[in-house]
This record gives structure tokens, C-alpha cells and sequence, in this order.
């Protein structure tokens, strides 16, 4: 059976948008697009008087090898939100189709539910157990309503907790021809884990997310990538906007891809400072708690983390307020940041709960 069994039979026979630039080929004469013809008035921006591709062929290719698998299952979108949100209008009837998440997570993944018309089923983590996932509860969840979605966020964020693969590949084998298992790996880099990648030519219903925005310190630039079969990176093209990725964004992604040497020395730099900080917060009487995070920021627990959150920032230290999370209450989040920053928080945290 075809995974695209699972999507919405509508889009199966939906004539894509047919973007000018596709059509281009080796043309060195386009007038196909109503673009202008001279360049812009902005110095060295050169070829910004053109639409991008779609889907440029160089940057797919980078991608493809530095996450193990092949361009064309391979889509770039602007951030993994777009690939959130396609992968709902692809796979979910409104009304009808449900996604199913694990709270505490990634915000997205419910609005984009909702945005379609989607349900959302929460199975949440446990926090008694650090916010491990419970695979079995899960699969439960996910067999007993008519989810399409099932999203593993590792290392989830907020909290930072990681799921093995091992559970992941059970999931995918529980979901067969029922769902797809869509693994958002933004934090990844962090982690020092194996991809779910390797899972796809086995589950085709395995979908995994990836980011530039955190270890490639591109989150201005809104370069995502969904790494899927490549049925469903098919039907994704097919519904995405005709230019998703500007020029100077490809440009800088793959400058930034030609150095992953330098990249790598500043992801280990940023788990040394997660360490440091971790100890540093653990030792502070008024923190309740701080959980272990295999990702670039640590989530922990006070008595009033919106008085907490305030005074901080009045002291110019911003930092996140999740305490409206299920089961976090009293929770904030802090990013990982240059060793200054962090030893700045530090302080500044120490000051309000002396």
C-alpha cells in the first residue's frame, strides 16, 4: 500500500502551481515571469531582480548528504513550520482528521491542527519521569481515534527530554497504514543521538523535521527541511507557495553548510555551557527543580515564574515563561547562551531569589 493512501484523496489529482522558475531551464533569456529586467538598486544583491527556485538543486543536495538521505526526499520550507503546516492540509480532513501530540511540546503542531480544522489529542508526558515519552500509551492513543499525525519532538522542547529510537521504531511499526510518525529533530544537534532518517526506507509514514534556525544559527534566515518518502515530499511540493526560499536565505544556508567543522566546535561549546549552567541552577535553594536537557536550553521550576520572569527581565535578562505548559507549572526556559550571557542570567537569577 502507497503511503499517500493516508493523505487527502482530493490533493491526489490537484494540478500544482507551475512556478515560471521551473520552467526556466537553461534559458538565458526569461521573459516568462514579469519580472523586472534591470537589478536592484541595493549594491551587491545580485539576481534579486529574479524569482528563486523553488527548490534549488545545490542546496537540496547539501542537505540531503549532511542528513543521510537522498534530495528527493528531501523539501525545504520557511522554518519547520511551514513543513508543519503543509504536512496537516496534506494528511487532515477538517472535521474528520486528527493529529495526536504529547504535552508538553512544540506549540505548532496544535495550531496548525487547528488552523485546518484538525482535532488534537494530547497523550502527555510524564514529568515524575523527567517527561518520558510513553510509547505504549501512545500507540494506544493513536489506534483508538482517527489521528493522522503523530508528532515526537526529540529532544522535545520545552523540556529537553529525548526519545530513544528504539521507541520511535516501534512506534512507526504500531502505525502502519494508520498514520504517519512525524519526528521533529530541531534540537538534534544537541543531543549527540542518531537520526530517525534511517527509519524511512523501511516505515515510508516516518517523517522527520530538521532546522537551521538553532546549531546553524540561521533562525533569521527560516530554513526548515522535511525528510520523507519521496510520495510525500512529492504531494508537499505540490501544495507549497510557488517561491518558498529567497536567494539571500539559499546563500547564506550554504555558506554556512560549507563550514560544519566550525559549527560542530560551537554545538560542543554550547553543551559544555548547558552542563555548567544545568549545575549552576541546581544549586540555587529557591529552584524546585530543573529538568535534564539533551537540548540547547534548560526548562526549571519555581514558586512564581511569572514574578520570577518579571523581575528578571526588569534586570534585562529575558527568558521564557512556560508555565502555562500542561504539567509545568511554575516553569521558565532558558536558552544557552555565549558564556557572558549565561554567567549574566546566572547573576541576575541569583539577585531575585536571594
Amino acid at each position: 500500500m502507497s503511503v499517500l493512501a493516508l493523505a487527502r484523496p482530493e490533493l491526489l489529482t490537484l494540478k500544482a502551481y507551475s512556478s515560471a522558475r521551473l520552467e526556466a531551464g537553461r534559458a538565458s533569456v526569461m521573459l516568462n515571469a514579469n519580472e523586472s529586467p534591470t537589478l536592484p538598486f541595493v549594491g551587491d544583491l545580485l539576481g534579486l531582480n529574479r524569482y528563486p527556485d523553488p527548490q534549488p538543486r545545490s542546496l537540496m543536495d547539501t542537505l540531503a548528504a549532511l542528513y543521510g538521505t537522498r534530495p528527493e526526499c528531501v523539501f525545504v520550507g520557511r522554518g519547520s513550520d511551514e513543513a508543519i503546516d503543509l504536512l496537516t492540509r496534506a494528511f487532515c480532513r477538517a472535521g474528520q482528521d486528527a493529529v495526536l501530540i504529547s504535552p508538553p511540546t512544540f506549540g505548532m503542531y496544535a495550531v496548525a491542527a487547528g488552523v485546518q480544522g484538525a482535532s488534537v489529542i494530547s497523550e502527555p508526558l510524564t514529568a515524575d519521569t523527567d517527561f518520558r515519552l510513553n510509547v505504549d500509551r501512545l500507540i494506544t492513543a493513536a489506534l483508538a481515534a482517527p489521528v493522522k499525525l503523530v508528532y515526537v519532538c526529540t529532544p522535545n522542547n520545552p523540556t529537553g527530554s529525548r526519545v530513544p529510537l528504539a521507541d520511535i521504531e516501534r512506534l512507526a511499526a504500531a502505525l502502519a497504514g494508520r498514520a504517519l510518525v512525524v519526528v521533529d529533530e530541531a534540537y538534534l544537534e544537541y543531543a549527540g543521538s542518531e537520526s530517525a532518517v534511517g527509519l524511512i526506507d523501511r516505515y515510508p509514514h516516518v517523517c522527520v523535521l530538521r532546522t537551521m534556525s538553532k546549531a546553524y544559527a540561521l533562525a533569521g534566515a527560516r530554513l526548515g527541511t522535511l525528510i520523507a518518502h519521496e510520495e510525500i515530499i512529492g504531494l508537499v511540493r505540490r501544495i507549497m507557495a510557488p517561491y518558498p526560499l529567497p536567494t539571500p536565505c539559499v546563500d547564506a544556508a550554504l555558506k554556512a553548510l560549507a563550514v560544519r567543522d566550525e559549527h560542530q566546535a560551537r554545538i560542543a561549546a554550547t553543551v559544555q555551557e548547558r552542563e555548567r549552567v544545568y549545575g549552576a541552577l541546581t544549586g540555587i535553594r529557591d529552584i524546585r527543580r530543573v529538568w535534564p536537557s539533551r537540548a540547547n536550553f534548560l526548562a526549571f521550576q519555581v514558586d512564581d515564574a511569572r514574578s520570577i520572569w518579571n523581575q528578571l527581565a526588569d534586570q534585562g535578562v529575558l527568558i521564557r515563561d512556560v508555565s502555562h505548559y500542561l504539567k509545568l507549572a511554575g516553569g521558565l526556559r532558558v536558552t544557552i547562551g555565549s558564556p557572558v550571557e549565561n554567567d549574566q542570567f546566572l547573576e541576575a537569577v541569583g539577585r531575585v531569589l536571594a
